[in-house]
């Protein structure tokens, strides 16, 4: 699985005119998922995600969680993290999961954002979707459950 972790002021997500996800203070996650991802990859980027110490502390210091500041996130699928670009100028998304597969791997990764304690809005999976924030700092994080960067 991969994520694009950005801290955001406020973000939301919507489908044509309705707005479906909505945030202020906290995390936008776009989230991918591999043909090769399961509930283990789901786990382990939920746990980086809640602990990433990514907000100002007292100090002005980046060494608090969006837990521990009491924040949300917004999490919304996105396929295209998995396009292959290496040969030629159009992706491919060869490695993205099946839709059945990626959409139950994404709600894992909700499900387990949330047993945290985390309020956890979402996207709608397969939708076209329209995605407004603003970056907090800017600070954006690049996260994968099976590399590291």
């Amino acid at each position: 699985m991969r994520a694009v972790v950005q801290r955001v002021s406020r973000a939301q997500v919507s489908v044509g005119e309705e707005v479906v996800g909505k945030i202020d203070a906290g995390l936008l996650v776009m989230l991918g998922v591999s043909k090769d991802d399961s509930s283990v990859d789901a786990e382990y980027l939920a746990t980086k995600v809640v602990g990433l110490r990514i907000f100002e502390d007292e100090n002005g210091k980046m060494n608090r969680s969006v837990v521990e500041m009491g924040g949300a996130v917004l999490a919304v699928s996105q396929f295209t993290l998995y396009g292959d670009v290496r040969k030629g100028k159009r992706p491919s998304f060869d490695d993205a999961a099946p839709p059945q597969v990626a959409n139950q791997l994404y709600e894992d990764f909700v499900q387990k954002v949330r047993d945290a304690g985390v309020r956890c809005e979402t996207g709608r999976f397969q939708a076209m979707m329209q995605v407004e924030l603003v970056n907090d700092g800017p600070v954006t994080i690049l996260l994968d459950s099976k590399r590291t960067f």
